[in-house]
């Protein structure tokens, strides 16, 4: 037994058994418990805890402690084949086999009599609802269809582009496929023109020669830019068309009137939204406090639409929404969650028009931090519908005709309050990463016009923090009244990233002391030394990196990122069904009327739920920015051979991705084509190292590359670097050429060595197609 201060703590073997029993359910809290120790032993059952952790031994996910890598109750998976007795076995679909090792198995539990939407086969997704296996063949877990995601793709998404015989080649969309055409018979291509967007069944293909394609569906027609944002809406499945029953309940939904709702029209809530928005659902008001006991506090109220009035549980427009999960944004167009009859109109917080919304007020100290808070199901008017930069050029003294009249009796008290609940957002210290937005404006033919980093205002912040303020309210009211509720969640970094990071700054001389518990304050230290310097942009990247991902959750493990214990997504069910979820639970808990959370939802249930729509989260980020890298692709596509000046935003061994200072597109040099010399990955510098020179092409550097190739379709882009290499510091170990062939070799298992690895020195050539973009964490 150890031993400390003469008091005798369990076994490691004890607690490591105790947490295997307990998956994800269990703290420090429970632990000391479970083995009765009191508060005097916290330190060293801390210290036990944290070698276990260093060891890998345990994992800490939030407050609680399980085994590294133990998969979740419900979990989104690819089925990827079949065991020796034909049983199905899948992987999970988000797994990080750097991270974790290699992904667990899981055999698929197949009913007699299937539920319909269940039935799966190889090359599907699905969600599974999951158990731990002790199995022979390597299965660990066993699962159960709750619902299959998406079907194996049998097709090959692509551009149509017509031949002189009648026929034509497929030019794929997906970058992975760049360079591999496809051709398609006349009698083959039913019917589409060049330059359609269609689906082709592929043909099994001769020894020789192209394979063969045949058109399955036209989709529509890219012979405008415009319709750009089609490719990812259908190679990624995101939903269009709303359900005839969906369209019909949207149409007959009738406004919402007073009756069961307090009367708050005279309240001067105000919009404020970007200048291209096309629906307002969010409103706020901020006075100071007139309590004498409050004395320099404010009163904030946010007033968010009333989306569940309209969308009951059950519904089609609540299936629907549930199957897209969120709306998607896309320079050209949206892709909503609900019909516009909902969302652009009866939730649509219209001035002088009345309309149903759910509000919170909140009471807020002189110190910024919140002393009260309530839920109300209202009838308001919006005052006025504000832009940023309109309400900030008001405030700086530059009025227009809509915003002077509000300026003293409205827009001041709302600065006002964001200066007080600023002070307790200081306090609080969440992570404060720069890593600046780009905006893509179109022409009115759909053609891309100029790329924009728009200015972060005030007003951005104060919008931004009364949200954050709402959702948190949101999160302790449900946890009051103890009801199922979706989380948004966001789990502090691994110990190997934190590691990781560590290693990267020391090359730095960046100091990152972690003791204690992990906080993003320690991150914000090293991000203000940098502030100013060159390598900021490269230590914001590597920072960003280093972080987990938020999602959705229907147990709470807090927000790392925010550095709040609770915090649920309340302030837009216009586009998000978790927000929706949150509305319903607050008129449940509340009894507020219709629309309320039925009470067969529960903990388990909404899990199915926050991980379907983390999934659909997941799919909108990635159409949103495979949509920006082909707009950005047709852009630059008439300027092959230009120069450009950019920054490296990724470092692997296939070679370098650098993004353009004045339009953001991301662009890869092979490693093949960097020079005479061999080059080696050092992952901890995040570099690329001559072998010979020692010269390095390193994470944040900014360089000269000129633009080689474009292929617009798939939003690829190849560059060759102009710039020279930074010198290796001191004490650099500079990899050999021997370093360079062994790196491949791991790279490349069973590939012989090529002859330039045995003959170092020898220039490199060769062509090679554009690579796939990079793509940022979100």
């Amino acid at each position: 037994m150890a031993k400390q201060r003469d008091k005798v703590f369990p076994e490691r073997d004890a607690l490591v058994a105790f947490i295997r029993a307990h998956p994800g359910e269990v703290g420090t809290r429970e632990i000391a418990r479970e083995f009765g120790l009191k508060n005097a032993d916290r330190v060293e059952l801390k210290r036990i805890l944290r070698e276990l952790a260093d060891e890998g031994t345990i994992e800490k996910r939030g407050k609680k402690i399980s085994q590294p890598a133990v998969l979740p109750a419900t979990v989104m998976a690819d089925i990827t084949g079949r065991d020796s007795d034909g049983e199905l076995i899948a992987t999970p679909t988000e797994w990080d086999e750097v991270e974790n090792g290699e992904a667990p198995k899981i055999r698929i539990h197949i009913p007699r009599r299937p539920q319909p939407g269940t039935a799966a086969g190889v090359g599907d997704r699905a969600l599974l609802r999951i158990e731990k296996l002790d199995d022979s063949e390597g299965a660990v877990y066993r699962g159960r269809v709750i619902k299959v995601v998406d079907h194996a793709k049998t097709r090959v998404l692509g551009i149509f582009r017509a031949l002189p015989d009648g026929g034509g080649r497929l030019v794929p969309v997906d970058k992975k496929q760049v360079g591999r055409e496809l051709n398609i018979a006349k009698a083959d291509s039913n019917g589409a023109q060049d330059g359609d967007l269609v689906s082709v069944d592929l043909v099994r293909s001769r020894g020789f020669g192209l394979a063969s394609g045949k058109v399955k569906e036209r989709l529509g027609s890219l012979a405008s830019e415009k319709a750009v944002s089609l490719i990812a809406i259908h190679s990624h499945e995101i939903p269009q068309a709303f359900s005839p029953a969906a369209l019909r309940e949207a149409e007959e939904a009738k406004p919402a009137a007073l009756k069961g709702r307090e009367d708050w029209r005279d309240l001067p809530l105000v919009t404020i939204d970007p200048p291209d928005a096309k629906d307002h659902d969010d409103a706020v008001h901020a006075h100071a406090d007139p309590d004498p006991n409050n004395k320099g506090g404010t009163i904030v109220t946010v007033a968010i639409a009333d989306v569940a009035f309209y969308v009951r549980p059950g519904s089609a427009l609540d299936r629907d929404a549930l199957t897209r999960g969120n709306s998607v944004y896309f320079p050209d167009r949206v892709v909503p969650m609900l019909p516009e009859r909902i969302s652009n109109d009866l939730c649509s917080l219209v001035p002088g028009e009345p309309r149903g919304a759910l509000a919170v007020r909140m009471v807020i100290g002189n110190d910024g931090r919140k002393r009260s808070h309530s839920f109300h199901r209202i009838l308001m008017r919006s005052a006025a519908k504000l832009n940023y930069a309109q309400a900030q050029a008001a405030i700086d003294g530059r009025p227009d005709d809509t915003t002077g009249p509000l300026l003293d009796p409205i827009l001041k008290p709302l600065y006002d309050a964001y200066a007080i609940v600023k002070r307790a957002r200081d306090e609080r210290d969440p992570l404060d990463l720069d890593i600046p937005e780009r905006k893509i404006l179109l022409k009115s033919d759909g053609t891309v016009d100029r790329v924009i980093v728009p200015e972060r205002l005030d007003a951005h912040k104060l919008i931004e923090e009364f949200m954050i303020l709402a959702n948190v309210a949101a999160a302790e009211m449900l946890e009051k009244k103890a009801l199922p509720l979706i989380y948004r969640v966001h789990d502090e970094p691994t110990l190997e990233k934190v590691h990781n990071l560590q290693e990267f700054l020391k090359t730095l001389d960046l100091p990152f002391a972690k003791s204690g518990a992990l906080r993003p304050s320690l991150f914000n230290r090293v991000l203000a030394q940098v502030k100013g310097h060159d390598s900021e942009p490269l230590v914001n990247e590597v920072v960003l990196r280093s972080q987990a991902q938020a999602e959705y959750a229907a147990e709470n493990y807090g927000h790392f990122g925010l550095n709040l214990r609770r915090y649920a997504h309340f302030t837009s069910p216009i586009r998000r069904y978790a927000d929706l979820v949150v509305h319903r639970a607050l008129i449940r808990g509340l009894g507020l009327g219709e629309g309320a959370l039925p009470e067969t939802e529960t903990v388990e249930t909404l899990t199915e739920v926050a991980a379907q729509i983390s999934v659909t989260e997941r799919r909108a980020m990635k159409a949103e920015r495979e949509t920006a890298d082909r707009l950005i692709a047709h852009f630059l596509a008439d300027r092959i051979g230009a120069s450009f000046q950019g920054r490296i935003s990724g470092v692997t061994r296939a070679g370098l991705f650098v993004k353009l200072s004045d339009t953001g597109a991301d662009g890869l040099i092979p490693i093949r084509t960097l020079g005479t010399e061999y080059f080696s990955y050092d992952e901890t510098r995040h570099a690329l190292v001559g072998s010979r020179s020692g010269a390095m092409h390193r994470l944040g550097d900014v360089v000269d590359v000129r633009l080689v190739e474009a292929a617009p379709v798939a939003g690829a882009l190849r560059f060759e670097l102009l710039s020279e290499g930074r010198a290796m510091p001191r004490g650099g170990k500079r990899p050999g050429a021997r370093d360079a062939a062994m790196a491949r070799a791991k790279a490349h298992p069973g590939r012989s060595p090529r002859k330039q690895d045995r003959k170092p020195g020898k220039a490199r050539s060769g062509k090679t197609g554009p690579g796939k973009s990079k793509k940022g964490k979100s």
